[in-house]
């Protein structure tokens, strides 16, 4: 393969004059070419000459373990990248010249095919080969090498072997200055493999297209040319079909890297409606745009395009209001550009009654700041019924509402919308009694339009009515709610209203235990507007008035339950009933029997304190004739069944104690005595 050299991109040379001289693993490579995402393309057919290394970088290099484990300290030393595409599979043949040969140079291949750039750093698999000896001077991959990856140190061949490229795969080269001193650069050929990595044919105008916007023309290549071979003013451009003026072209993406395929023709201003053709010649740098090769888009390419009058603008109606609005919304028939609304709201003017006004207007602006929806901003919310125009006029920038073409929107149209009144929920009740039974009547007033309600009682019971009846049987606090609309405003409330009773018979009374000759007196605590009182004590007895008549009860049981029942009526001949049970007894006096045989007959079958109604801290203890306790309890009527621990217990004599204290008197008592357990 034939090799000329050439200087690469001497714009380079100017971007690092003013690089840091700190160590390189304490910079970070910010300049173009010195990453993976902005490398140089390169050409099989030229020799890349870099002219100094700027020192940066530090990250470290991955790939198969090295032999003997020496993958220590490869990282990419003040490096540079350069990108190429296999269009011929083959052998890679090249070699690295240092502008000083007692330099050392390192440099490692990598496939990535279908990845990022940045994968270099954490995906093993992309490596094809490398070089990291320790040695300076002239290194690559030659037919002089043995292995396809040579690692770190002294001694270690400045030649690895060639490796094999697959056709339509792509590949980063780093090359690393591992030189601790001086910035001195490198001449890269490729030479002595058998792949093809120039890329065929010559440039050539693949279309044109018009963007009315930002009154640029994109231009499509065919392959991607170098970007410092296009001139800032665009002279490699000219019309010679329709007339316009260009003043600048730039390539997509070369603000951080070397090539482009998409470039844009700037002009002067807006291209009329009609038919184009943009032809390219030498620049004032005397040439067209060149490929990485030097191959130049041939002089008289041209592509044609046609710029079609642009549609009106036209106010297409305002979407839906809503309820109490203070911004409208009003579809276009194109986009417009945001900058051609003003922005106080001066190129629309609203009328109507009640009276409103526009404080402001803006736009649903998209990255391209254009909007299909304008948004004007109101004074203050339409919260009344009402019939509104907007008209569109001229703002006080003097300027219409511009389309995306530049196109004006012609002034005086208009669009209408209507507003609905607000509405409230508040609602009136009235509450009737009829003795236990509380009825609500509620009502709303309809006003502003209300055509729907719902009423809801205690989160269960609905109604649809204007008007609506709720009957409760309880007291209590009710909650009621209301929702109304208008089919455009809507309101709610939420009201808790007390049913309060009004009368109830009431009274207290100790439900005992009672002994002989106590006296019962219930308190009365009834209230209403009473004006007849019923007492029954349950023993015959039955007095009327607010108090009670202090009574005495001689059950002829043992125990015996007794209710004591008040009646009240009220003014309204309203009537409530209450009752409270109390229990009698025959005796209060507390004792032990001295036998008991506990055979099942039911009489004397326990041994217990008999009528212990009046005690309290009562213990009730029980021992056998040994000092063995055999029973003992707290509660009365808990009683012992002559057993112990399950088993009947002997025939003979027991001794129990009792302890406790009189409820009415607090005075203690201690008690012991014997029992005799028959069978």
């Amino acid at each position: 393969m034939r090799s000329k050299f050439i200087f690469l991109y001497p714009l380079l040379c100017l971007m690092f004059i003013h690089i840091d001289t700190i160590q390189a693993q304490q910079s970070t490579c910010t300049a173009i070419g010195q990453n993976p995402s902005t490398a140089f393309p390169v050409c099989g057919t030229k020799v890349f000459s870099q002219e100094s290394v700027p020192k940066c970088g530090g990250r470290s290099v991955i790939g198969p373990p090295c032999p003997g484990g020496q993958d220590g300290g490869l990282t990419d030393v003040n490096p540079y990248w350069y990108k190429f595409t296999c269009y011929k599979a083959g052998t890679l043949g090249f070699k690295i010249t240092p502008k000083v040969l007692s330099d050392d140079y390192d440099w490692q291949l990598f496939d990535v095919t279908g990845h990022s750039p940045d994968d270099v750093f954490t995906d093993r698999s992309l490596f094809v080969c490398r070089n990291w000896s320790g040695e300076g001077g002239v290194t690559g991959a030659s037919g002089a090498g043995t292995s396809l990856q040579e690692c770190g140190g002294m001694g270690v061949p400045l030649w690895s072997g060639m490796p094999n490229l697959i056709q339509g795969h792509e590949y980063l080269l780093l090359l690393s200055h591992f030189t601790p001193e001086g910035q001195s650069g490198y001449d890269l050929e490729f030479t002595g493999g058998t792949a093809d990595i120039t890329s065929p044919g010559i440039p050539a105008i693949q279309s044109a297209t018009y963007n009315c916007l930002n009154s640029t023309i994109g231009i499509k290549l065919t392959k991607k040319t170098l970007c410092k071979t296009l001139t800032s003013q665009g002279t490699e451009f000219i019309f010679i079909k329709g007339t316009g003026t260009i003043t600048g072209a730039s390539g997509v993406n070369c603000s951080n890297g070397f090539d482009s395929d998409s470039l844009l023709v700037q002009l002067s201003a807006p291209l009329a409606p009609g038919d184009y053709t943009i032809a390219v010649r030498n620049g004032s740098d005397s040439n067209t745009v060149l490929d990485v090769c030097g191959n130049a888009l041939a002089e008289g390419e041209s592509a044609n395009f046609s710029i079609a009058v642009p549609p009106p603008v036209e106010l297409r109606g305002v979407a839906p209001v809503g309820c109490a609005p203070d911004q409208i919304r009003i579809g276009l028939s194109v986009p417009v550009r945001c900058g051609s609304i003003a922005a106080n709201g001066s190129d629309f003017r609203i009328t109507g009654t009640p009276l409103a006004s526009i404080r402001g207007a803006t736009g649903n602006c998209n990255a391209n700041n254009l909007t299909d929806t304008l948004i004007i901003q109101l004074s203050q919310a339409l919260v009344r019924d009402g019939n509104y125009t907007i008209t569109l006029t001229t703002g006080t920038d003097g300027d219409p509402i511009l389309g995306e073409c530049g196109q004006p929107a012609v002034i005086g149209q208009t669009v209408t919308f209507h507003t609905a009144d607000t509405v409230s929920a508040d609602f009136d009740f009235g509450l009737n009694r009829n003795c236990k039974v509380s009825t609500l009547d509620l009502t709303h007033d309809g006003a502003n339009g209300v055509n729907y309600w719902r009423w809801t009682f205690d989160s269960t019971d609905n109604r649809y009515t204007q008007s609506a009846t709720k009957i409760y049987g309880d007291f209590g606090m009710k909650h009621v709610f209301l929702f109304v609309s208008n089919g455009t405003c809507t309101d709610s409330v939420a009201r808790d209203i007390n049913l309060e009773r009004t009368m109830a018979a009431l009274f207290n009374v100790d439900p005992g235990p009672y002994c002989p000759m106590d006296v019962i007196s219930p308190k009365n605590e009834s209230y209403g507007n009473l004006v007849s009182y019923l007492w029954d004590y349950g023993n015959g007895v039955v007095t009327v008035g607010p108090d009670a008549v202090p009574q005495r009860y001689y059950p002829t049981r043992k125990e015996q339950d007794y209710r004591i029942r008040l009646i009240v009526e009220d003014n309204l001949h309203c009537m409530d009933t209450v009752d409270h049970i109390i229990k009698a007894v025959t005796s209060c006096y507390i004792d032990v029997p001295s036998a008991f045989s506990p055979n099942n007959d039911g009489v004397n079958d326990f041994l217990y304190p008999l009528s212990a109604y009046k005690a309290t801290d009562l213990e009730f203890s029980v021992y056998n004739r040994l000092g063995q306790l055999v029973f003992q309890t707290t509660d009365w009527t808990k009683k012992w069944d002559g057993t112990v621990k399950g088993k009947p217990a002997d025939i003979g004599t027991y001794v129990w104690m009792l302890r406790y204290t009189i409820k009415d008197s607090g005075k203690k008592v201690f008690r012991k005595g014997t029992a005799v357990l028959l069978r």
